[in-house]
């Protein structure tokens, strides 16, 4: 176990050292590599070119309604085959050709191990994947919220009485739960062989004790989330009904299905919780049909709607977890102890690495890769970028840790790797070696050599080295004005030798104005300004 884990942990850092300063290097800017963050970056730039390649489609579907029943027919590609259906079944009769009952049943959900409750506490609150393992993380330390860094979703199987009593500490602690009929089936969560390391994620006795009182709203949030999950995990089966009926309109097919609850079990409780949320929570729509028997008629009338096909969906946290949890899985042998990429406690830190670094931004909950982040992915080679890489490693490290391979071996082949990785990027062509550079922003003409003048992070700067003309973002002309030395301003300096500027503050007055501020350079250091005064 000891070797397994002193090779990972050297693979990792021969790899992610050498590769960093190789691409560094070549392509003049820091250009992070690692054996988990490189395939994830990879799997959300694949991700964005299917969405900018996708086309999206129209079809159409003809409905047909009589009374509170509707029924749909498949897709039609073309406007015009759908409006001779529509018009072919006007005023026709419909003949329910078949109906289908199914008695269907959604077991409860499994407890939270760290990256489930990561997910569901990004698609309801919004919390990215680090703020829920910080906020998990203070929970645990005030001894209200058992280990959250874990890979389980079961307790040991001494736990059950400690889980039956919590249980009926919760019925009474929670709001959404008053009133709530619940006839707990502890065993259900009970697995120890499904229990690695850690148990679970539960509330602990303290909690049960303490109850909200001292909490931050974030940290409210996310523990009513993992009580809910505890509630429902050992409630009842949630039992429904699904109908499908077929019915047959001048020689075409239509479909209506509809949905029955027999025991709402634990889905009562989830939609309490939910009520209670203020976030966007979807409400399951619930369509009963009414009474039908084969051979039923029905006079109908006939409608078309008009559809687009939709491009796959943006990655969000929620969504971008499940996919790290799952990539690679398919090259894994069954029995790997570790699938996917990183860990319960890594994936989070990876992901906020990749923002940091400036290859992914986020907009709003959606992860959207930069333009450096898509060169990166396509420039590096298929070995860094592939999940394959770690799920081989995995197969061999889990191999050390049962003694069946040579912890030596192993790190001769990562060594081995890493030199025929150097040697086979070791130049590139000129043209690509300016792939990262930052795109520089043109504000105007220098008044000493007539070079560019652009834009940087604190000021805007001459192209041409040996000039000196530089105007300070932070220049003190308009700091005491309380005016910010917007490109706008400077555009309109270096074009006219003058700006409109309004809404300059006076420290005599206290009041603001507006008024001319001329450039006034006299080839020195430093570049002054003045106010232009009014004859």
């Amino acid at each position: 176990l000891y070797q397994s884990a002193l090779c990972r942990a050297k693979a990792d850092w021969l790899v992610g050292i050498n590769a960093t300063r190789l691409f560094s290097v070549l392509y003049h800017k820091t250009l992070t590599v690692g054996r988990v963050q490189t395939p994830t970056l990879k799997m959300l730039v694949d991700r964005d070119a299917k969405i900018l390649r996708f086309q999206k489609e129209k079809y159409y579907t003809v409905g047909i309604h009589s009374g509170s029943l509707k029924a749909g027919s498949g897709r039609i590609s073309d406007a015009e085959t759908a409006n001779f259906l529509k018009e072919k079944c006007t005023g026709a009769i419909a003949v329910c050709t078949s109906v289908k009952r199914e008695k269907k049943t959604e077991q409860p959900p499994k407890l939270y191990d760290l990256t489930t409750l990561q997910r569901e506490a990004n698609r309801l609150f919004g919390f990215t994947a680090k703020q829920a393992l910080d906020y998990a993380q203070q929970l645990y330390e005030k001894k209200l919220l058992t280990y959250p860094r874990t890979d389980s979703q079961y307790l040991t199987e001494d736990m059950g009485q400690t889980a039956q009593h919590l249980v009926s500490d919760l019925l009474g602690l929670l709001p959404f739960a008053q009133g709530l009929a619940l006839t707990p089936d502890v065993d259900r969560v009970l697995n120890s062989k499904k229990v690695s390391d850690h148990h679970a994620i539960i509330p602990t006795a303290e909690f049960a004790k303490q109850g909200f009182t001292g909490l931050a709203e974030s940290e409210c949030k996310l523990m009513n989330l993992v009580c809910s999950k505890l509630l429902c995990a050992v409630a009842a089966p949630h039992e429904y009904e699904t109908v499908t009926a077929v019915f047959s309109c001048a020689g075409n097919e239509f479909a209506a299905k509809g949905k029955t609850v027999l025991v709402p079990g634990w889905k009562e409780i989830d939609q309490r919780f939910r009520a209670t949320l203020k976030a966007d929570t979807e409400e399951e729509v619930l369509n009963a049909l009414p009474e039908l028997a084969e051979g039923q008629n029905f006079s109908v009338t006939t409608d078309i709607s008009e559809h687009f096909t939709s491009p796959p969906k943006t990655y969000t946290e929620d969504t971008l977890l499940s996919a790290m949890e799952r990539a690679g899985a398919e090259d894994m042998p069954e029995n790997a102890e570790r699938k996917g990429l990183g860990t319960p406690a890594t994936r989070a830190a990876i992901l906020e690495k990749l923002v940091q670094m400036g290859f992914v931004q986020r907009k709003g909950k959606q992860l959207v890769p930069t333009k450096d982040g898509i060169n990166l992915a396509v420039v590096l080679p298929e070995s860094l970028t592939s999940p394959v890489l770690t799920a081989e490693w995995e197969n061999r490290l889990t191999e050390i840790a049962k003694g069946n391979a040579d912890a030596d071996e192993f790190m001769a082949e990562i060594e081995a790797q890493v030199r025929q990785l150097v040697k086979t990027y070791s130049c590139i062509s000129a043209d690509k070696q300016n792939l990262f550079q930052s795109e520089r922003v043109i504000i105007g003409k220098c008044p000493r050599c007539s070079e560019n003048v652009y834009e940087g992070k604190k000021n805007f700067y001459c192209g041409n080295r040996s000039c000196q003309f530089v105007m300070w973002k932070n220049d003190r002309f308009f700091e005491q004005r309380k005016k910010a030395f917007t490109p706008k301003i400077a555009a309109a300096l270096l074009k006219n030798g003058k700006a409109k500027v309004k809404g300059l503050y006076s420290e005599k007055t206290g009041k603001t104005y507006d008024a001319t501020v001329l450039l006034a350079d006299t080839g020195g250091k430093y570049v002054n300004y003045r106010v232009e005064r009014k004859e």
